[in-house]
């Protein structure tokens, strides 16, 4: 006897919408996803494809017209709530445009909560464009099958970031001088967290010394080598989630 096909199919694409779903409601895509569905994809009448709203979950829906500008889906049903994430802020100095991307992508696929760019004295960059930025997180959460997306800030100085730094979290920074190792500080922790990540040339002294004098601060290390800001940010995440996260 044949095996029953899984429902939906595990090859259906997947989707987030800007409107909130529910049951028997109807979704009309356009644009980029809908040039995705139809020319990409090439979905038809009947098929199914995975929607979420960062708000309820993901729900399966049914495709009822494939057009060239536009797809109308009627949504069936919900498969799963919009999951729990562990409350961890990641923190990561701004990097070049094609590194930085990589961070977005890899916190999100981590599980990160919220991603605060910040600007240090020795960024190669100091701006951030935010609409390639959420579609970066967009594309990774939809490829990860993640129904929650990180909340992403807009960059801060690390000055300011500091001056309103909520005395609730911890703020473990990687710190080349040395520190306690990553994986013990995060294991004897409890409470709200984030991780903050240097740029390229790491913290000047100044700005280690108003780290380190902020209470909430707690040096870590990653090990003995020295690490690329992307690499250090990706460590510490997936150290983090071994140790505390949703692993």
């Amino acid at each position: 006897m044949p095996a029953t096909p899984a429902w939906p199919p595990k090859s259906a694409p997947r989707l987030f919408v800007a409107q909130a779903l529910h049951e028997s409601g109807q979704v009309v895509i356009d644009g980029p996803q809908a040039h995705y569905l139809s020319r990409v994809m090439r979905v038809a009448a009947g098929d199914v494809v995975i929607l979420c709203d960062n708000v309820t979950g993901e729900w399966a829906a049914r495709v009822g017209d494939a057009g060239k500008r536009e797809v109308v889906l009627e949504v069936s049903a919900i498969l799963r709530p919009r999951e729990a994430v562990p409350d961890l802020w990641l923190c990561p100095a701004l990097l070049k445009k094609d590194r930085f991307d990589l961070v977005l992508e890899k916190a999100t696929e981590l599980g990160a909560a919220r991603i605060q760019p910040v600007i240090t004295r020795r960024c190669v960059a100091d701006k951030l464009n935010r609409e390639r930025a959420v579609a970066h997180t967009i594309e990774a959460a939809e490829q990860c099958a993640r129904t929650a997306l990180p909340d992403l800030a807009e960059p801060v100085k690390l000055a300011a970031l500091l001056a309103t730094w909520p005395a609730e979290r911890a703020l473990f920074f990687a710190d080349e001088n040395g520190g306690e190792p990553a994986a013990a500080a995060f294991a004897a922790y409890t409470g709200p967290a984030a991780i903050l990540i240097g740029p390229e040339g790491g913290f000047d002294e100044g700005e280690r010394a108003a780290i380190r004098a902020l209470p909430a601060a707690r040096p870590i290390s990653l090990g003995p080598r020295i690490l690329r800001g992307e690499t250090a940010a990706i460590a510490a995440l997936a150290v983090w989630m071994a140790a505390r996260g949703d692993w």
